[in-house]
Protein backbone atom coordinates (compact mmCIF):
# COMPACT_ATOMS: atom_id res chain seq x y z
CA UNK A 1 0.00 0.00 0.00
CA UNK A 2 2.85 2.36 0.81
CA UNK A 3 4.47 1.63 -2.55
CA UNK A 4 1.24 2.53 -4.34
CA UNK A 5 1.01 5.78 -2.39
CA UNK A 6 4.63 6.63 -3.21
CA UNK A 7 4.01 5.86 -6.90
CA UNK A 8 0.97 8.16 -6.96
CA UNK A 9 2.99 10.98 -5.38
CA UNK A 10 5.83 10.54 -7.86
CA UNK A 11 3.55 10.45 -10.95
CA UNK A 12 0.68 12.92 -10.42
CA UNK A 13 0.19 13.61 -14.14
CA UNK A 14 -0.04 9.89 -14.88
CA UNK A 15 -2.70 9.45 -12.22
CA UNK A 16 -4.66 12.45 -13.55
CA UNK A 17 -4.40 11.06 -17.06
CA UNK A 18 -5.88 7.76 -15.87
CA UNK A 19 -8.87 9.56 -14.37
CA UNK A 20 -9.18 11.71 -17.52
CA UNK A 21 -9.45 8.56 -19.66
CA UNK A 22 -11.98 7.15 -17.21
CA UNK A 23 -14.04 10.38 -17.41
CA UNK A 24 -13.79 10.37 -21.19
CA UNK A 25 -15.13 6.80 -21.30
CA UNK A 26 -18.05 7.49 -19.00
CA UNK A 27 -18.90 10.69 -20.88
CA UNK A 28 -18.63 8.91 -24.21
CA UNK A 29 -21.14 6.33 -23.08
CA UNK A 30 -23.60 9.02 -22.04
CA UNK A 31 -23.12 10.86 -25.33
CA UNK A 32 -23.65 7.74 -27.44
CA UNK A 33 -26.75 6.83 -25.46
CA UNK A 34 -28.13 10.28 -26.23
CA UNK A 35 -28.19 11.50 -22.65
CA UNK A 36 -25.34 13.93 -23.07
CA UNK A 37 -26.76 16.25 -25.71
CA UNK A 38 -30.01 17.75 -26.76
CA UNK A 39 -29.83 18.06 -30.52
CA UNK A 40 -28.12 14.78 -31.25
CA UNK A 41 -25.35 16.45 -33.16
CA UNK A 42 -22.13 14.91 -31.95
CA UNK A 43 -19.83 17.44 -33.65
CA UNK A 44 -20.39 19.89 -30.75
CA UNK A 45 -20.57 17.35 -27.93
CA UNK A 46 -17.38 15.38 -28.57
CA UNK A 47 -14.96 18.38 -28.58
CA UNK A 48 -16.43 19.57 -25.30
CA UNK A 49 -16.05 16.12 -23.71
CA UNK A 50 -12.50 15.74 -25.00
CA UNK A 51 -11.56 19.26 -23.87
CA UNK A 52 -12.86 18.69 -20.33
CA UNK A 53 -11.01 15.36 -20.17
CA UNK A 54 -7.79 17.20 -21.09
CA UNK A 55 -8.52 19.61 -18.25
CA UNK A 56 -8.46 16.72 -15.77
CA UNK A 57 -5.30 15.21 -17.29
CA UNK A 58 -3.22 18.40 -17.13
CA UNK A 59 -4.81 20.13 -14.14
CA UNK A 60 -1.67 19.97 -11.95
CA UNK A 61 0.84 20.61 -14.69
CA UNK A 62 -0.82 23.83 -15.97
CA UNK A 63 -3.73 24.75 -13.65
CA UNK A 64 -4.27 28.30 -14.96
CA UNK A 65 -4.35 27.22 -18.61
CA UNK A 66 -6.67 24.32 -17.82
CA UNK A 67 -9.01 26.72 -16.02
CA UNK A 68 -9.21 28.89 -19.13
CA UNK A 69 -9.81 25.77 -21.24
CA UNK A 70 -12.63 24.69 -18.92
CA UNK A 71 -14.20 28.15 -19.16
CA UNK A 72 -13.93 27.96 -22.96
CA UNK A 73 -15.66 24.57 -22.95
CA UNK A 74 -18.41 25.96 -20.74
CA UNK A 75 -18.95 28.89 -23.10
CA UNK A 76 -19.04 26.45 -26.04
CA UNK A 77 -21.73 24.45 -24.25
CA UNK A 78 -23.83 27.58 -23.83
CA UNK A 79 -23.32 28.66 -27.42
CA UNK A 80 -23.89 25.30 -29.11
CA UNK A 81 -26.55 24.04 -26.75
CA UNK A 82 -24.58 21.13 -25.31
CA UNK A 83 -26.38 20.21 -22.12
CA UNK A 84 -24.37 19.54 -18.94
CA UNK A 85 -23.12 15.95 -18.78
CA UNK A 86 -20.69 13.76 -16.84
CA UNK A 87 -17.68 15.54 -18.36
CA UNK A 88 -18.67 18.73 -16.55
CA UNK A 89 -17.31 17.11 -13.39
CA UNK A 90 -13.95 18.39 -14.68
CA UNK A 91 -15.07 21.95 -13.83
CA UNK A 92 -15.46 20.96 -10.19
CA UNK A 93 -12.02 19.35 -10.23
CA UNK A 94 -10.26 22.33 -11.84
CA UNK A 95 -11.95 24.72 -9.38
CA UNK A 96 -10.46 22.76 -6.47
CA UNK A 97 -7.05 22.51 -8.16
CA UNK A 98 -6.75 26.21 -8.97
CA UNK A 99 -7.85 27.18 -5.47
CA UNK A 100 -5.12 24.89 -4.08
CA UNK A 101 -2.07 25.50 -6.28
CA UNK A 102 -3.01 28.11 -8.88
CA UNK A 103 -2.25 31.80 -9.02
CA UNK A 104 -4.43 34.13 -7.00
CA UNK A 105 -6.09 35.66 -10.04
CA UNK A 106 -6.96 32.17 -11.31
CA UNK A 107 -8.39 31.22 -7.92
CA UNK A 108 -10.62 34.30 -7.87
CA UNK A 109 -11.70 33.69 -11.48
CA UNK A 110 -12.62 30.08 -10.62
CA UNK A 111 -14.75 31.23 -7.68
CA UNK A 112 -16.51 33.82 -9.83
CA UNK A 113 -17.29 31.31 -12.56
CA UNK A 114 -18.47 28.77 -9.96
CA UNK A 115 -20.98 31.30 -8.62
CA UNK A 116 -22.26 32.11 -12.11
CA UNK A 117 -22.23 28.67 -13.79
CA UNK A 118 -25.43 27.30 -12.23
CA UNK A 119 -27.40 30.50 -12.94
CA UNK A 120 -26.26 30.61 -16.58
CA UNK A 121 -27.18 26.93 -16.95
CA UNK A 122 -30.72 27.57 -15.68
CA UNK A 123 -31.11 30.54 -17.99
CA UNK A 124 -29.93 28.49 -20.98
CA UNK A 125 -31.90 25.33 -20.09
CA UNK A 126 -34.85 26.28 -17.87
CA UNK A 127 -37.10 23.63 -16.33
CA UNK A 128 -40.07 22.78 -18.48
CA UNK A 129 -42.19 21.74 -15.48
CA UNK A 130 -44.02 24.62 -13.78
CA UNK A 131 -42.37 25.43 -10.47
CA UNK A 132 -41.84 29.09 -10.51
CA UNK A 133 -38.82 31.07 -9.56
CA UNK A 134 -38.58 29.39 -6.15
CA UNK A 135 -37.70 26.05 -7.74
CA UNK A 136 -35.23 27.76 -10.07
CA UNK A 137 -33.47 29.49 -7.18
CA UNK A 138 -33.36 26.24 -5.21
CA UNK A 139 -31.78 24.37 -8.12
CA UNK A 140 -29.21 27.15 -8.66
CA UNK A 141 -28.22 27.05 -4.98
CA UNK A 142 -27.97 23.26 -4.92
CA UNK A 143 -25.80 23.25 -8.06
CA UNK A 144 -23.60 26.09 -6.77
CA UNK A 145 -22.85 24.62 -3.35
CA UNK A 146 -20.48 21.83 -4.57
CA UNK A 147 -18.38 24.32 -6.54
CA UNK A 148 -18.16 26.69 -3.58
CA UNK A 149 -17.23 23.83 -1.25
CA UNK A 150 -14.55 22.67 -3.69
CA UNK A 151 -13.08 26.18 -3.83
CA UNK A 152 -13.19 26.60 -0.03
CA UNK A 153 -11.51 23.22 0.48
CA UNK A 154 -8.81 24.05 -2.05
CA UNK A 155 -8.18 27.49 -0.56
CA UNK A 156 -7.93 25.93 2.92
CA UNK A 157 -5.33 23.49 1.66
CA UNK A 158 -3.40 26.39 0.09
CA UNK A 159 -3.40 28.20 3.43
CA UNK A 160 -2.30 25.07 5.24
CA UNK A 161 0.54 24.47 2.80
CA UNK A 162 1.67 28.08 3.10
CA UNK A 163 1.66 27.71 6.87
CA UNK A 164 3.75 24.53 6.75
CA UNK A 165 6.13 26.14 4.26
CA UNK A 166 6.51 29.07 6.61
CA UNK A 167 7.23 26.69 9.50
CA UNK A 168 9.83 24.83 7.44
CA UNK A 169 11.46 28.10 6.41
CA UNK A 170 11.51 29.28 10.00
CA UNK A 171 12.99 25.97 11.16
CA UNK A 172 15.66 26.19 8.46
CA UNK A 173 16.42 29.79 9.43
CA UNK A 174 16.69 28.85 13.10
CA UNK A 175 18.98 25.96 12.18
CA UNK A 176 21.21 28.32 10.22
CA UNK A 177 21.24 30.73 13.14
CA UNK A 178 22.14 27.92 15.54
CA UNK A 179 24.96 26.85 13.26
CA UNK A 180 26.21 30.43 13.06
CA UNK A 181 26.03 30.80 16.84
CA UNK A 182 27.86 27.50 17.27
CA UNK A 183 30.62 28.67 14.95
CA UNK A 184 30.92 31.93 16.87
CA UNK A 185 31.03 30.04 20.16
CA UNK A 186 33.67 27.66 18.81
CA UNK A 187 35.77 30.58 17.56
CA UNK A 188 35.48 32.33 20.93
CA UNK A 189 36.43 29.16 22.77
CA UNK A 190 39.41 28.63 20.51
CA UNK A 191 40.54 32.22 21.11
CA UNK A 192 40.17 31.75 24.86
CA UNK A 193 42.16 28.52 24.84
CA UNK A 194 44.79 30.16 22.64
CA UNK A 195 45.17 32.94 25.22
CA UNK A 196 45.44 30.37 28.00
CA UNK A 197 48.07 28.40 26.09
CA UNK A 198 50.07 31.53 25.40
CA UNK A 199 50.00 32.62 29.03
CA UNK A 200 50.90 29.20 30.39
CA UNK A 201 53.65 28.44 27.90
CA UNK A 202 55.18 31.94 27.78
CA UNK A 203 55.42 32.32 31.55
CA UNK A 204 56.55 28.85 32.56
CA UNK A 205 58.96 28.35 29.70
CA UNK A 206 60.46 31.77 30.41
CA UNK A 207 61.05 30.79 34.04
CA UNK A 208 62.56 27.47 32.99
CA UNK A 209 64.93 29.14 30.50
CA UNK A 210 66.15 31.65 33.08
CA UNK A 211 66.69 28.96 35.68
CA UNK A 212 68.43 26.67 33.20
CA UNK A 213 70.83 29.46 32.18
CA UNK A 214 71.57 30.22 35.83
CA UNK A 215 72.13 26.56 36.65
CA UNK A 216 74.55 26.18 33.77
CA UNK A 217 76.45 29.28 34.90
CA UNK A 218 76.93 28.15 38.52
CA UNK A 219 77.10 24.40 37.93
CA UNK A 220 80.76 24.12 38.93
CA UNK A 221 81.12 27.07 41.30
CA UNK A 222 77.89 26.65 43.34
CA UNK A 223 76.36 23.17 42.98
CA UNK A 224 73.73 23.92 45.65
CA UNK A 225 72.40 26.90 43.67
CA UNK A 226 72.41 24.83 40.50
CA UNK A 227 70.45 22.09 42.28
CA UNK A 228 67.92 24.66 43.52
CA UNK A 229 67.55 26.04 39.99
CA UNK A 230 66.95 22.53 38.64
CA UNK A 231 64.30 21.96 41.32
CA UNK A 232 62.61 25.21 40.23
CA UNK A 233 62.71 24.04 36.63
CA UNK A 234 61.16 20.74 37.67
CA UNK A 235 58.33 22.32 39.68
CA UNK A 236 57.66 24.89 36.97
CA UNK A 237 57.51 22.17 34.35
CA UNK A 238 55.03 20.19 36.46
CA UNK A 239 52.88 23.26 36.90
CA UNK A 240 52.95 23.89 33.16
CA UNK A 241 51.98 20.27 32.49
CA UNK A 242 49.10 20.53 34.99
CA UNK A 243 47.75 23.65 33.28
CA UNK A 244 48.18 22.05 29.87
CA UNK A 245 46.18 19.03 31.08
CA UNK A 246 43.47 21.39 32.28
CA UNK A 247 43.25 23.01 28.86
CA UNK A 248 43.17 19.62 27.20
CA UNK A 249 40.29 18.76 29.50
CA UNK A 250 38.45 21.81 28.20
CA UNK A 251 39.04 20.66 24.65
CA UNK A 252 37.84 17.13 25.35
CA UNK A 253 34.86 17.74 27.62
CA UNK A 254 33.91 21.39 27.02
CA UNK A 255 34.34 22.46 30.65
CA UNK A 256 36.97 22.57 33.37
CA UNK A 257 36.87 19.74 35.85
CA UNK A 258 37.63 20.64 39.40
CA UNK A 259 38.85 17.19 40.41
CA UNK A 260 41.09 14.46 39.15
CA UNK A 261 44.13 15.35 37.11
CA UNK A 262 42.80 18.79 36.12
CA UNK A 263 43.54 21.76 38.36
CA UNK A 264 41.25 24.74 39.00
CA UNK A 265 41.81 27.97 37.13
CA UNK A 266 44.23 30.35 38.87
CA UNK A 267 42.77 33.21 40.89
CA UNK A 268 43.87 36.35 42.72
CA UNK A 269 45.08 34.44 45.78
CA UNK A 270 47.64 32.62 43.63
CA UNK A 271 49.21 35.88 42.44
CA UNK A 272 51.41 35.88 45.56
CA UNK A 273 52.65 32.38 44.67
CA UNK A 274 53.27 33.61 41.14
CA UNK A 275 55.34 36.52 42.44
CA UNK A 276 57.34 34.15 44.63
CA UNK A 277 58.06 31.94 41.65
CA UNK A 278 59.24 34.95 39.65
CA UNK A 279 61.48 36.02 42.52
CA UNK A 280 63.09 32.59 42.51
CA UNK A 281 63.93 33.10 38.86
CA UNK A 282 66.02 36.14 39.78
CA UNK A 283 63.63 39.06 39.21
CA UNK A 284 63.13 41.37 42.19
CA UNK A 285 59.40 41.97 42.63
CA UNK A 286 57.67 44.17 45.21
CA UNK A 287 54.13 42.95 45.89
CA UNK A 288 51.44 44.88 47.80
CA UNK A 289 47.71 44.55 48.34
CA UNK A 290 45.59 47.59 49.18
CA UNK A 291 42.02 47.50 50.35
CA UNK A 292 40.09 44.57 51.82
CA UNK A 293 40.49 41.31 49.85
CA UNK A 294 37.22 39.59 49.06
CA UNK A 295 35.91 36.95 46.61
CA UNK A 296 35.58 38.17 43.03
CA UNK A 297 33.89 36.72 39.93
CA UNK A 298 35.94 33.87 38.49
CA UNK A 299 36.41 35.72 35.19
CA UNK A 300 37.83 38.77 36.96
CA UNK A 301 40.17 36.65 39.10
CA UNK A 302 41.49 34.70 36.12
CA UNK A 303 41.97 37.94 34.14
CA UNK A 304 43.89 39.58 37.01
CA UNK A 305 46.17 36.56 37.40
CA UNK A 306 46.92 36.37 33.68
CA UNK A 307 47.64 40.11 33.42
CA UNK A 308 50.17 39.95 36.24
CA UNK A 309 51.67 36.79 34.80
CA UNK A 310 52.05 38.28 31.32
CA UNK A 311 53.40 41.60 32.67
CA UNK A 312 56.11 39.88 34.75
CA UNK A 313 56.98 37.62 31.82
CA UNK A 314 57.44 40.69 29.60
CA UNK A 315 59.64 42.29 32.28
CA UNK A 316 61.89 39.25 32.29
CA UNK A 317 62.04 39.19 28.51
CA UNK A 318 62.41 42.90 27.75
CA UNK A 319 63.42 44.64 31.00
CA UNK A 320 67.10 43.81 30.95
CA UNK A 321 69.41 42.05 33.43
CA UNK A 322 69.02 44.43 36.41
CA UNK A 323 65.31 45.22 36.13
CA UNK A 324 62.99 45.22 39.11
CA UNK A 325 59.20 45.16 39.19
CA UNK A 326 56.34 46.05 41.48
CA UNK A 327 52.81 44.64 41.59
CA UNK A 328 49.89 46.47 43.22
CA UNK A 329 46.43 45.03 43.77
CA UNK A 330 43.83 47.55 44.88
CA UNK A 331 40.36 46.44 45.99
CA UNK A 332 37.73 49.09 45.25
CA UNK A 333 34.05 48.95 46.14
CA UNK A 334 33.11 48.27 42.52
CA UNK A 335 36.14 46.50 41.12
CA UNK A 336 39.80 45.52 41.25
CA UNK A 337 42.71 47.68 40.17
CA UNK A 338 46.04 46.32 38.94
CA UNK A 339 49.31 48.18 38.51
CA UNK A 340 52.44 46.38 37.31
CA UNK A 341 55.56 48.50 36.77
CA UNK A 342 59.22 47.85 36.14
CA UNK A 343 62.33 50.03 35.95
CA UNK A 344 63.95 48.21 33.04
CA UNK A 345 64.57 49.37 29.55
CA UNK A 346 60.94 48.82 28.48
CA UNK A 347 59.61 47.11 25.37
CA UNK A 348 59.57 47.94 21.69
CA UNK A 349 56.78 50.38 20.74
CA UNK A 350 54.99 47.93 18.42
CA UNK A 351 54.62 45.34 21.17
CA UNK A 352 52.09 47.36 23.20
CA UNK A 353 50.12 48.79 20.29
CA UNK A 354 46.79 47.17 19.47
CA UNK A 355 47.45 44.13 17.34
CA UNK A 356 51.16 43.71 18.09
CA UNK A 357 53.84 43.20 15.52
CA UNK A 358 54.55 39.49 15.61
CA UNK A 359 54.38 36.55 17.94
CA UNK A 360 55.95 38.65 20.71
CA UNK A 361 52.96 40.99 20.67
CA UNK A 362 50.31 38.33 21.21
CA UNK A 363 50.53 38.67 25.00
CA UNK A 364 49.37 42.28 24.87
CA UNK A 365 46.58 41.30 22.50
CA UNK A 366 45.50 38.63 24.98
CA UNK A 367 45.55 41.14 27.83
CA UNK A 368 43.29 43.57 25.97
CA UNK A 369 40.89 40.79 24.97
CA UNK A 370 40.67 39.45 28.53
CA UNK A 371 40.06 42.90 29.99
CA UNK A 372 37.46 43.65 27.31
CA UNK A 373 35.58 40.41 28.06
CA UNK A 374 35.02 41.46 31.70
CA UNK A 375 34.17 45.07 30.74
CA UNK A 376 37.37 46.61 32.11
CA UNK A 377 39.99 49.05 30.85
CA UNK A 378 43.70 48.54 30.18
CA UNK A 379 46.51 51.04 29.74
CA UNK A 380 49.97 49.82 28.74
CA UNK A 381 53.06 51.76 27.73
CA UNK A 382 56.47 53.10 28.80
CA UNK A 383 56.88 54.99 32.06
CA UNK A 384 58.05 58.61 31.93
CA UNK A 385 61.15 57.80 33.99
CA UNK A 386 61.99 54.61 32.14
CA UNK A 387 60.65 51.09 32.26
CA UNK A 388 57.16 49.87 31.50
CA UNK A 389 53.75 50.18 33.15
CA UNK A 390 50.54 48.17 32.82
CA UNK A 391 47.44 49.49 34.53
CA UNK A 392 44.05 47.75 34.51
CA UNK A 393 40.68 48.30 36.14
CA UNK A 394 38.41 45.27 36.33
CA UNK A 395 34.80 45.97 37.36
CA UNK A 396 32.81 43.47 39.40
CA UNK A 397 30.03 43.48 36.77
CA UNK A 398 30.62 43.40 32.99
CA UNK A 399 29.55 46.44 31.00
CA UNK A 400 26.19 46.23 29.23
Amino acid sequence: MQRLYDFIRRHPTGVDSFWAVFLLGISGVTVVSGAGHGSGEYFAVLPVVIGLSVVVALRRRAPEKMLLLAIAMGVAQLVFGVRPNTANFAMLVITFTVATVGERWASRLALTCSLCAAGLSQIRWPFEEPGGWVQTVFVVVVMTVPFVLAWVLGDSMRTRRAYFDQLEERAARLEREREAQSKVAVAAERARIARELHDVVAHNVSVMVVQADGAAYVMDAAPDQARQALETISSTGRQALAEMRRLLGVLRTGDVRESGEYVPQPDVEQIEDLVGQVRQSGLAVDFKIEGTPRPLPSGVELTAYRIVQEALTNTRKHGGPNAGASVRLVYFDDGLGLLVEDDGRGAAHELYEDGGADGAGHGMIGMRERVGMVGGTLDAGPRPGGGFRISALLPLKPAD
